[in-house]
């Protein structure tokens, strides 16, 4: 027993003393771990987000993909009949049923389409003259239409909710000048000068 004793103070006697860590470096492994899991997690979240991104993206192409879909299938039921319209006329000639046929069609599809916000629109003549309404396809000279007024309408306008999607086409009185309203400020001075 003495051997080993004498043999286990020989092995305390050869060990050397533990190296103590020091601190910043402790700190320093920390701060390196800590670092590592925020750049992992940073990674991961840029990952989730492309994954985002590219899942936005497919249903937005999906949704504009069907977007009228139902729009769609409330003018299949225009189309049948106007299909059957034709079929009547191949079988009886009857004009006038084929006029009254797609008059109603025609209803149907105009209902169909103001259900979904689309509204047409027809300037009045001698109504001014508005670019964002209107489309000047041609101008006259007007002899009761002030210059700038509409003279014909060629075709109605359409507004999409309060979007114009197809302006009217018009033909715009030019060349006959305009009658000038006077402000009360100049009528006052006219009525003295005239005195």
């Amino acid at each position: 027993m003495e051997e080993l004793v004498k043999e286990a103070q020989v092995n305390t006697q050869n060990e050397e003393p533990k190296e103590e860590i020091p601190k910043e470096e402790i700190e320093l492994k920390k701060k390196e771990e800590e670092i590592k899991y925020w750049k992992d997690l940073a990674l991961r979240y840029a990952a989730e987000l492309e994954n985002l991104k590219k899942a936005f993206k497919r249903e937005k192409e999906e949704y504009y993909k069907f977007a009228l879909e139902t729009v769609f299938k409330e003018l299949l039921s225009s189309i049948d009949n106007l299909e059957r319209a034709l079929e009547a006329f191949k079988q009886s000639e009857n004009k006038e049923a084929l006029k009254e046929g797609v008059e109603l069609t025609l209803k149907s599809i105009i209902q169909t389409l103001r259900k979904f916000g689309l509204e047409p629109f027809i300037p009045s003549i001698g109504e001014p003259f508005k670019p964002y309404l209107h489309e000047a396809l041609s101008t006259e000279e007007h002899p009761e239409i002030p210059n700038g007024g509409i003279t014909k309408v060629y075709q109605k306008g359409y507004k999409l909710h309060d979007r114009i999607i197809r302006p009217a086409l018009v033909c715009v009185c030019v060349g006959k000048k305009d009658v000038k309203e006077e402000t009360p400020q100049e009528e006052e001075e006219n009525i003295i000068e005239n005195e």
